[in-house]
């Protein structure tokens, strides 16, 4: 049996890039990972999203060999994003920056499975930010988001678009920006990286 939980919610994870979309999020469960700092020069970072892609795979293949037999797609790496000072996100000081790196899990991955493959993985792997990975149910509900095409650097009109959507919405801004890395940024030019923005809404 093989699932491919992007394409069977395909409404979350694939939306247009030429439209801002109205989307209400049911709850879903993520390996998350909390920290703080630079994306682009924090250790930290860097040793979150390589927690959460090892343990991912490694339930990948427990669950294909288990009696289970299933095998499925890992879904994209997301993150949300925000800051005690929200002018940091401006300024340019990346330092004040705050995440939570996430990947999407099935519901068939339980946290015994995801315990014991955790043990595996650090017998095999000195991975210090595996420790802090955690499983945990997260709602968005009602929400704003488009596809961004291009380098990160440039979503600044893409993310005004959802904000603007929102306010003529009648609705406000609540909630963690959050984005989801659907690229190889390692393989793929930076303009064709694609990147769903998606903001929570609720009512003014």
């Amino acid at each position: 049996m093989r699932r491919d939980l992007k394409k069977e919610l395909r409404h979350l994870y694939l939306p247009s890039p030429k439209v801002v979309q109205q989307v209400d999020v049911p709850t879903l469960r993520f390996l998350k990972i909390d920290g703080q700092g630079d994306p682009n020069t924090s250790s930290v970072y860097g040793e979150a999203v390589q927690a959460l892609f090892a343990l991912s795979y490694a339930l990948k293949f427990r669950a294909k060999k288990s009696p289970l037999e299933i095998n499925y797609a890992i879904m994209p790496l997301e993150g949300l994003w925000w800051a005690d000072d929200m002018s940091s996100f401006t300024s340019g000081d990346r330092s004040q920056w705050q995440w939570t790196m996430m990947i999407m899990q099935p519901d068939f991955i339980d946290g015994d499975l995801i315990e014991q493959t955790r043990i595996a993985v650090m017998a095999k792997k000195d991975l210090p930010g595996l420790e802090r990975v955690r499983l945990e149910s997260f709602t968005e509900g009602l929400s704003a988001q488009t596809m961004h095409v291009g380098p990160f650097s440039a979503e600044g009109p893409t993310i005004e678009r959802v904000h603007r959507f929102i306010e003529e919405s009648g609705r406000e801004r609540i909630g963690k920006h959050h984005e989801i890395y659907l690229s190889d940024i390692r393989k793929a030019d930076q303009s064709k990286w694609k990147t769903v923005i998606r903001q929570p809404m609720g009512v003014r």
